[in-house]
């Protein structure tokens, strides 16, 4: 856990597309008897979130502010993905009295979590040698949306750049991953990894089976994995086993370009719930599955974090490194 020196008061915040949560951090790290949650869809913007969690918890004074938002950032601005908000530092600043600032993509703040979150709090679920000292990471995002970040330990400090990856292509290996493809492509004929690597593309794996299956039924993805955690629906099951190998796939290849033998780490809702599933619907063997390399891909552990306060503790991080 990150500790902060004890004269240092810092907020931080984790903007996502329904909530925003909030808390402070001083000598001892996360204080999460802080921790509070706010409806966006109730407050104008961010600043207003700021002021009014301040005069809930009674500061005045803050020595630095960190946000983490769901959406691409640029100049130390961010721009939401799925919320009319626009956040930047001097907004920050402004709001809070703070001297300094930084806006970061959400999955930058889970990439300076690393080394920070308790051993008790990673699950693996593809084991990998032993690995040097400040060896490349990466992050993979899978809950509302996806993404990815590698993670970067340098003389300078840790570098965790942005990306947008779950706008990119989504991969095609079968005939049944082109059908899959043509059914959640949007209208501009583009499917995406997002389409189907979240928490909605799992709803719509579910309306591809089902309607393979001559069912046309829908189902919401905390129900589908519930019926697949019981064993009550076969279309479930199925929707779930694309996932997990579409997902193994997606990880392998972005292991390929980032070559993280420091682990990959995967984040989010939707991949903690995929958890249990990843060994019986064979994420391992999608993962490796790269023809002459597949060897090579034995270098690469594959983790789950499990600590829900990752990236509030990766924004206190980057504000101390």
């Amino acid at each position: 856990m990150t500790q902060t020196p004890a004269s240092r008061t810092l907020l931080v915040a984790d903007v996502g597309g329904t909530n925003t949560r909030v808390a402070l951090a001083s000598g001892g790290g996360l204080r999460t008897d802080t921790i509070h949650r706010y409806k966006n869809a109730s407050y104008p913007g961010l600043e207003t979130v700021l002021r009014a969690y301040m005069e809930e918890q009674k500061v005045s004074d803050i020595d630095g502010v960190s946000v983490a938002v769901a959406g691409p950032v640029r100049d130390g601005r961010g721009v939401m993905t799925n919320l009319d908000w626009s956040i930047d530092r001097e907004a920050l600043m402004r709001a809070t009295g703070a001297a300094q600032a930084a806006v970061l993509n959400d999955l930058q703040a889970q990439g300076h979590a690393l080394g920070h979150i308790d051993e008790a709090n990673l699950r693996n679920v593809v084991t990998g040698p032993a690995t040097l000292p400040n060896s490349s990471r990466l992050v993979i995002g899978v809950g509302t949306g996806f993404n990815a970040a590698p993670v970067h330990d340098t003389l300078q400090g840790r570098f965790v750049p942005p990306s947008e990856a779950g706008h990119a292509n989504l991969p095609i290996r079968t005939q049944d991953d082109l059908e899959l493809c043509h059914f959640v492509e949007t209208a501009h004929g583009f499917p995406a990894i997002e389409d189907v690597l979240s928490g909605r593309g799992l709803e719509r794996v579910y309306r591809w089976h089902a309607t393979k299956a001559g069912a046309h039924t829908e189902r919401a993805a905390a129900d589908i994995m519930a019926a697949c955690n019981t064993g009550d629906d076969d279309i479930a099951a199925a929707a779930v086993g694309s996932f997990v190998r579409i997902l193994g796939t997606v990880c392998g290849n972005l292991s390929l370009v980032h070559l993280p033998f420091g682990g990959v780490y995967l984040v989010g809702g939707v991949a903690r719930a995929m958890a249990p599933h990843m060994q019986a619907f064979e994420f391992t063997e999608a993962f490796r599955d790269k023809g002459r390399f597949a060897g090579f891909m034995q270098n690469f552990a594959v983790h789950i974090v499990e600590d829900d306060f990752a990236a509030l503790t990766g924004l206190i991080a980057h504000l101390e490194n």
